[in-house]
């Protein structure tokens, strides 16, 4: 896979392209938000947030706006929820908080890379869903949904038409900031999203997940 990584620490930037590389990736390293916008086309991009000439969720939310939708993992050392969940809105795809483990980010890279990108708006007969917008909309009439409902819907979104287990939807809902959500909270955002969005757009498979109808 090619990877941009846009960190400014000699140390670390050294260390995670020698390991990324010996796991057989391709690594562009940057140093300077200047020289990751003139960077070359990247399959992923890892990019931290505190940089010399400028802050990295800048950066994060030119792209997303350009609509660059290529999957992008925070790394940093803002351990808060609320900045998690500021760099999840920017358009971040995962968020791994430093110090990390070399062994992590690789498998946090792959798992990213098998999520694919998620659309941007989808038609689902009548329903017409913005995800980066959130907004949700059924014959013209505006449908409001919670946040905790958006980040389930947008885990079903990333491919409709693929089963999604409990496991995955709620290791979103934790990279979302969730991380007190009972056992049955995706079951029951699965029937709320039904009961606002039409029962037959999110199917159950037993013992294997849920997925979203396209």
């Amino acid at each position: 896979m090619r990877l941009l990584l846009i960190e400014d620490d000699l140390d670390l930037g050294q260390a995670v392209t020698d390991h990324l590389e010996a796991a057989g990736h391709r690594v562009h390293w940057c140093k300077l938000l200047a020289q990751a916008q003139r960077a070359p086309e990247a399959d992923l991009v890892l990019l931290d947030l505190y940089l010399p000439d400028g802050d990295g969720l800048a950066l994060l939310r030119e792209w997303r706006a350009a609509q660059r939708t290529h999957p992008v993992i925070v790394l940093t050392a803002r351990d808060q929820i609320s900045d998690r969940i500021r760099g999840l809105d920017a358009g971040a795809d995962d968020y791994l908080v430093k110090p990390f483990d070399l062994d992590e980010l690789v498998a946090r890279i792959a798992a990213v890379g098998r999520r694919g990108v998620a659309p941007q708006r989808l038609a689902l007969g009548a329903l017409w869903l913005d995800i980066a917008a959130r907004e949700a909309r059924h014959e013209d009439q505006r449908i409001d949904l919670t946040a905790m409902e958006w980040a389930v819907l947008a885990c079903l979104a990333r491919r409709p038409g693929r089963i999604y287990a409990r496991s995955d939807i709620e290791c979103q809902l934790a990279g979302d900031g969730y991380t007190d959500a009972g056992s049955n909270t995706v079951e029951v955002i699965v029937s709320r999203l039904r009961k606002k969005l039409g029962a037959h757009l999110i199917s159950t498979h037993r013992g294997m997940g849920y997925r979203l109808d396209a």
